[in-house]
């Protein structure tokens, strides 16, 4: 039992230290670049989890999100920030037990050295991996003086904590030779000998009092930290989202002008359903690590090698200038979504022909893939016979007639028609042209090889609030969105109650490569119902009904919404 208490003691020295720990870390990383560590121990690990494992934590935080009823297109990385701290502040909680657990049994002195080499056992691990694999803006010698003075800082107050709770005797035991701590030690030189028992309340008050003034303490260092760098990762966010605005104003006056290919399609989207043209802002985001990989377009290059006559080194104007552009209307979805997942959207994609960009390289006769590599340590391979086989293949570098944006994989990504996201890599820094085919970053970690998109068709909105009224008739307008990759969509079907399957009627879509929006009014019948949709390939094949998760091929079975109207 007592060992037990001593556990939870150190224990929360651990998480009240750690916890103002991670507050100075984020004010100092939002105000001049330092590192923050809890995103960096955690961009360094999850690489090297088990794939098993991995997707046991995606499934279950999706599920999650879907079951709260979140977003999880604006919330799935939030979440992983919010696991990255979690997982931080644990180890700290961890730490200070067995600090004090280890402390308490060799009677360890609460002195300075004390604090510095509890602090060097904790910190110079997280330390280096910070520094080999972190992305701060400030020179790597700064970030190291200002993470070693921190933990350091750490380890102090942890030694002055288990000063004052560690080393306290009980009052029906005088304490022995070698057990005083800071308190005990300075009234037993300063004061004159006290009975036992007023020498155990002396110890009382003084324990009261320091637990005040450390929670006081750590609870102002924690409130400034937090609200330094909420305030300033605030600005940014606002002076981003200022300029995005901007930009977003130009484009609008530029789309405004712009005649969709279906513009004249009498199919009206029903109120509610997701917009046929995804704004960037609003585009769906999915990257290996906590914050999008940033890169420096001036002195970036693209050099493609291995099994070519003509090795290029490219730049992000080779690629504008001296090939020809080409442009599609693209629908992209990430393989880990569920049935209904909102990680999935429509833009125009701008880029240059694989084709072109190989011919341009020569390639030798043998040669079967390419191997991609990226800037945020993900890589993919692309076998040669599928790029010769369809020109809309592109290393794309625009998105909405625009620079490709910073998040979505500045400076260069690729595109493959009717593939999920985790074959489109992002922030590509190398090409190699070889006969090796090697696995790709999440086929190693057991998704499938070739991802292909599984047709999936979405109820979007019941509008009870827009019903159309017919003479005396009233019907519910119920929409969505189809999507097969580039294999087209024949038909959608609506059944509301398990009954008969009734047709939608289809808007033409944007193009072969994107979603169908659909169109279904259900007369009306008051109560609480429920909608299910399916959908079929343009050359007949069905939806899959069964219902099988994400995980290794993509999510199956058919979308139901239930409404009460």
């Amino acid at each position: 039992m007592k060992k037990l208490k001593d556990i939870l003691i150190g224990a929360l020295i651990g998480a009240v230290l750690t916890i103002a720990l991670m507050a100075v870390m984020y004010a100092g990383n939002q105000l001049v670049g330092l590192p923050f560590v809890p995103f960096d121990l955690f961009n360094w690990m999850t690489p090297m989890l088990p794939g098993p494992l991995i997707t046991f934590g995606i499934d279950q935080m999706l599920g999650l999100l879907t079951w709260l009823g979140f977003d999880v297109a604006t919330t799935a990385k939030l979440a992983e920030q919010s696991m990255a701290i979690m997982i931080f502040l644990a180890g700290g909680v961890l730490a200070g037990a067995v600090f004090y657990l280890i402390l308490k049994a060799r009677q360890v002195r609460a002195e300075w050295m004390t604090g510095l080499t509890i602090g060097a056992l904790y910190g110079l691990p997280q330390i280096a991996i910070s520094l080999g694999f972190g992305k701060s803006d400030v020179h790597p010698v700064l970030a190291a003086i200002w993470l070693l003075v921190l933990f350091a800082l750490w380890g102090l107050a942890f030694s002055q904590a288990y000063g004052h709770y560690g080393l306290m005797a009980p009052a029906s035991a005088p304490l022995p030779a070698g057990q005083v701590g800071t308190a005990a030690m300075a009234s037993s030189v300063s004061a004159p000998a006290m009975p036992e028992d007023s020498q155990w309340q002396a110890q009382k008050l003084d324990r009261r009092r320091f637990t005040i003034a450390f929670g006081a303490s750590a609870a102002v260092i924690t409130v400034a930290g937090v609200g330094i760098g909420t305030y300033l990762a605030r600005r940014e966010a606002e002076a981003t989202t200022e300029a995005m605005e901007q930009t977003t104003a130009h484009q609008v006056d530029e789309t405004a002008h712009m005649i969709f290919p279906n513009a004249n399609d009498p199919i009206v989207p029903v109120p509610g359903t997701r917009p046929e043209y995804t704004p960037i802002k609003d585009h769906y985001k999915v990257f290996l690590e906590l914050e999008p990989t940033v890169i420096d377009g001036s002195t970036w290059n693209l050099p493609i090698t291995g099994m070519v006559d003509n090795p290029l080194m490219l730049t992000i104007d080779d690629l504008r200038n001296n090939y020809p552009a080409q442009s599609q209307y693209v629908t992209l979805s990430c393989i880990s979504g569920m049935v209904g997942t909102t990680l999935i959207s429509t833009t125009q994609w701008t880029g240059v022909s694989a084709q072109e960009l190989l011919a341009a390289a020569k390639i030798k006769p043998g040669a079967q893939f390419l191997n991609i590599s990226c800037g945020d340590g993900y890589y993919e391979t692309v076998p040669l016979d599928l790029i010769n086989s369809d020109k809309r293949i592109m290393f794309c570098y625009a998105w909405d007639g625009n620079t490709l944006p910073v998040d979505h994989g500045f400076p260069l990504r690729i595109w493959i028609p009717d593939r999920f996201g985790m074959k489109q890599p992002k922030w590509i820094t190398s090409i190699e042209v070889t006969d090796q085919d090697k696995k790709g970053y999440w086929v190693e970690r057991g998704w499938d090889k070739t991802a292909q998109v599984k047709t999936t068709s979405v109820i979007d909105t019941v509008a009870v609030d827009d019903i159309v009224h017919d003479g005396d008739a009233q019907r519910v307008p119920l929409g969505g969105i189809a999507w097969a990759g580039d294999r087209g969509i024949s038909k959608v079907e609506v059944s509301v109650d398990g009954g008969s399957w009734e047709p939608a009627q289809l808007r033409a879509p944007l193009s072969e490569t994107t979603w169908v929006i659909w169109r279904y009014e259900w007369p009306f019948q008051a109560g609480e119902h429920t909608f299910t949709v399916r959908t079929a390939e343009k050359d007949g094949t069905a939806q899959i009904e069964e219902v099988h998760p994400a995980h290794p091929t993509g999510s199956t079975g058919y979308h139901q919404k239930k409404a009460t109207v």
